[in-house]
């Protein structure tokens, strides 16, 4: 019974979610709406399970992992001060300067720093995947040198050219392979929300 219920609810309440997409009356609406204001709650209920599964993790990890103790000591007071700093500016009525501190002087330089270095990965990236070894690769270097061009101030007519090249390429061979990714997800979410459905896929149960 304990696997039973869970499926007989996943399995109704599924099958109620897909009836009402296709039924345009005022109560499917409701329904629906219902349906994410369960969702919103579930998901504030949810957020002390993650942060005390985090700090869980990260004092395990600190007390079984020297070489990643000093990771896991800033990410617990990291944690803990803006939790601080959150209560500070509820229970003190309006003190954001803590907060707003470490915000503009701690996290967006963090942010800034990690899409910096992720420039530098998919410049990498783009390296390895341009070199005209085949001629789909060198097919693929030739396309992404004439989208390049479009940010280059070229003399007319060769820059009137470029922009109907590069719109063609945007707009033919990118839309179809846009597409078809797009609708080979679609159908992997629909095959994987069938298994959830009928009970073949289980892994949200802990086991299987």
């Amino acid at each position: 019974m304990k696997r039973r219920i869970p499926l007989i609810l996943v399995f109704v309440t599924g099958m109620a979610m897909v009836a009402q997409f296709f039924v345009p009356h005022e109560y499917s609406d409701y329904l629906f709406q219902y349906a994410n204001d369960f969702v919103i709650v579930i998901g504030i209920l949810a957020l002390p399970v993650g942060i005390y599964s985090l700090m869980v993790a990260t004092v395990r990890k600190a007390r079984s992992e020297p070489r990643e103790r000093i990771y896991s000591l800033a990410t617990i007071a990291g944690f803990l001060v803006m939790v601080a700093a959150g209560l500070k500016r509820e229970w003190f009525h309006g003190d954001t300067t803590l907060s707003a501190m470490l915000f503009d002087n701690i996290l967006v330089p963090a942010q800034a720093t990690l899409f910096s270095l992720l420039a530098f990965y998919l410049a990498s990236a783009a390296y390895r995947a341009f070199r005209a070894r085949t001629l789909l690769a060198a097919l693929l270097l030739l396309t992404a040198f004439i989208v390049m061009l479009r940010m280059i101030p070229l003399p007319e007519p060769l820059a009137s050219w470029n922009a109907t090249v590069v719109r063609w390429i945007l707009e033919v061979p990118n839309m179809a392979a846009k597409r078809a990714i797009i609708i080979g997800v679609g159908l992997g979410a629909v095959t994987y929300s069938t298994k959830i459905l009928l009970g073949i896929e289980r892994s949200y149960m802990g086991g299987d």
